[in-house]
């Protein structure tokens, strides 16, 4: 049987396969938006099992809720909403995707300061 990382790791195999053949980018100017969208996949995995642990150690009855803090003492980034690679998936067909994953990486540059102009 086949795992559900291991069907998501074919779906954008086969993803990347056909942006390619539709598209008009050599191999190295391909490799950005590719290798851009794994990257959002694994800082997504890393934040939403965080998030998982989180939820249960931290008491529903406590006043502080969980913040960007909390990923990041444990090294993991903030990823805000429209940077999560769920929202990205599971944006409506014919919305701009380019520009989705553009604003995506914006948006994890200014909730992680360490990163600023380096995606």
């Amino acid at each position: 049987m086949t795992s559900n990382n291991g069907i998501l790791e074919s779906k954008l195999w086969a993803a990347a396969d056909q942006l390619w053949a539709n598209s008009n980018l050599r191999a190295a100017e391909f490799s950005t938006p590719v290798l851009g969208l794994i990257f959002l996949l694994y800082a997504d995995h890393r934040f939403s099992a965080l998030e998982s642990e989180l939820k249960k150690t931290v008491s529903s009855s406590s006043r502080r809720g969980i913040g960007k803090a909390d990923y990041q003492s444990r090294g993991v980034m903030f990823l805000p909403e429209n940077a999560r690679f769920s929202y990205l998936r599971d944006l409506p067909e014919g919305s701009d995707i380019g520009q989705a994953v553009i604003d995506a990486m914006k948006a994890i540059e200014q909730e992680n300061e360490d990163l600023k102009d380096v995606l």
